[in-house]
């Protein structure tokens, strides 16, 4: 599929707790893993924020970012994302502009709108809060406000913070953040990882709605897949039952530490929980090399994206890394081989 254009890879980490393991167990793996991904030339490394769930140790998103930031040379670093509802923009703005400080050219906001917990935490964190449609465009050009060039007669500024202009990317599972971002000229990231079913109709509006921006003259939409890579597809497959299994516990609302990897699982489902599933991961890279270079080729093909955001859960925290490796490698030469004609 040989082309000009390279699509680069990039990893969204949730900073899964392993059965078996601790926090400290899962912050440790994931600066290493930052690391690997850096060393592979992955352009971003993303911390997504999820609170009250567990298993997951991304919670304190900014804090996650400045660790990892602090522990890598080059990658860039962000959030995949900051959920809006649960945050007062000139705390984010505060908070992403002194890692800004910090790394400069290195920061990322990613910002979503959905609680990324359930209502009870939401109201723990928010207290009394009432949300409404109108809240998440106008808390976006807030930041935007406040991460931009200090203006005159501006009574209210974020210190650190204003004058970075911290690239603000919106993420969502649906149109209504794909709709924004192309109004706002801001690069767009669906979340196809978890969520695939409105990916292309998304994207066709982004790309379709989307008004320049001095930062960004022609729409940037990042496509999130979940990937596991083996030397085999058997081999893959098999790594690839500890996500499947999350995802059930995800649907039947028994969450609990990522669990080890086990033979046969999909087989074992009812074909109602195991549709569910393929469902959830339909967007999913499962294989060895050259299955998962055919996968990304084609995936690339379907949706135009103009970057890819790995999410690799593997149980192994090795096998994690060596899935990492052989993606890219497949990925570099599927991109490097000549098209065919059909």
């Amino acid at each position: 599929m040989a082309t000009g254009h390279r699509i680069p890879l990039s990893l969204l980490d949730l900073v899964a707790v392993r059965q078996g393991g601790t926090v400290a167990d899962a912050l440790s793996i994931a600066l290493r893993t930052a690391r690997h991904a850096e060393g592979l030339g992955f352009k971003r490394y993303w911390l997504a924020e999820h609170h009250n769930m567990p298993g997951i140790a991304s919670s304190a998103t900014a804090v996650l970012v400045g660790h990892i930031a602090g522990g890598t040379r080059d990658i860039r670093v962000g959030s995949g994302g900051v959920m809006l509802p649960n945050h007062a923009p000139l705390v984010v703005a505060e908070a992403f502009g002194t890692l800004a400080e910090l790394h400069p050219g290195r920061i990322d906001l990613g910002l979503g709108r959905a609680p990324g917990t359930d209502p009870l935490t939401m109201r723990a964190l928010r207290r009394d809060r009432v949300e409404s449609e109108e809240d998440f465009p106008r808390d976006v050009a807030e930041l935007q406000r406040l991460l931009g060039p200090l203006q005159p007669g501006q009574q209210v500024m974020a210190m650190p913070g204003a004058g970075t202009e911290v690239p603000i990317w919106l993420l969502g599972s649906s149109l209504f953040s794909a709709q924004l971002a192309a109004e706002r000229g801001l690069p767009y990231a669906f979340a196809s990882h978890f969520a695939p079913r409105y990916l292309l109709q998304a994207l066709e509006l982004y790309r379709r709605l989307y008004r320049p921006s001095t930062r960004w003259p022609r729409p940037y939409a990042i496509v999130g897949v979940p990937l596991v890579a083996a030397p085999t597809d058997g081999e893959a497959r098999f790594l690839a039952s500890s996500v499947q299994q999350r995802v059930l516990g995800i649907l039947t609302g028994r969450r609990g530490p990522l669990p080890p990897p086990v033979d046969g699982f999909m087989a074992s489902l009812p074909p109602r929980e195991r549709a569910a599933v393929e469902d959830f991961l339909a967007c999913a890279v499962i294989g060895g090399p050259r299955s998962v270079g055919e996968q990304l080729a084609r995936l690339a093909e379907v949706t135009r994206a103009d970057e890819f955001m790995l999410v690799c859960d593997v149980f192994d925290p090795e096998l994690r890394l060596r899935s990492l490796s052989l993606a890219a490698q497949a990925w570099a030469q599927a991109q490097a081989e000549p098209a065919t004609a059909d």
